[in-house]
């Protein structure tokens, strides 16, 4: 089966994928396959975990091709089926890995930052103490307002894709980004004070 163009949208990807054509996937996996890792890790701040719960939502993708109606954007229907696998997981964690905790090396999560491509704009983070002030100030966000923020940040959504993947309106997604971004410059701003 030919590849259909690389122009193609990706809800025309989803059905091409359906009818078999399997080089529609990987145009899909290659388009989103960053954004939705680095939302997921950045939603249960943990590789392994992230790891898995990315490929467990890509094997759902192909799973559901064959049912797959384009109702919504492809992005929504891909980050709320990702959305719905991080709650699903925290509801299920036994344990709540902290973002300073150590991997099997003895090394936190910062020092692999600036090393792992995947994780997007902060892979310009220049040092472990950016790094480490980001990320614990996205982790004080509450969990709605963090939400939102990731899914901005790491899957590139746009206010009404948000609201669409998290079931609320647009004034409220909208909210959400507003008091996350507040609240990271509140959170942050003595951490740039110190290092000017």
């Amino acid at each position: 089966m030919a590849a259909p163009p690389s122009n193609e949208t990706d809800e025309a990807l989803m059905l091409a994928f359906a009818r078999g054509n399997m080089n529609a996937f990987e145009q899909l996996y290659d388009r989103h396959e960053t954004g939705v890792w680095r939302f997921v890790f950045r939603s249960v701040q943990n590789q392994a975990v992230a790891d898995d719960l990315v490929q467990e939502l890509w094997f759902a993708v192909a799973r559901t091709a064959a049912s797959y109606e384009p109702t919504a954007k492809f992005k929504t229907w891909l980050f709320t089926m990702a959305r719905n696998r991080v709650i699903d997981h925290a509801r299920t964690a036994k344990n709540h890995t902290s973002i300073d905790a150590e991997n099997d090396d003895g090394e936190s999560m910062f020092s692999d930052l600036a090393a792992d491509s995947r994780l997007g704009p902060l892979r310009q983070v220049t040092s472990r103490e950016q790094a480490k002030a980001l990320l614990a100030a996205i982790e004080q966000l509450p969990p709605d307002q963090r939400e939102a923020f990731l899914l901005q940040a790491e899957g590139d959504m746009s206010v009404d894709d948000i609201a669409a993947a998290t079931g609320v309106s647009f004034e409220t997604a909208k909210s959400r980004l507003r008091y996350a971004r507040n609240k990271l410059k509140e959170l942050l701003a003595d951490f740039a004070e110190v290092r000017a």
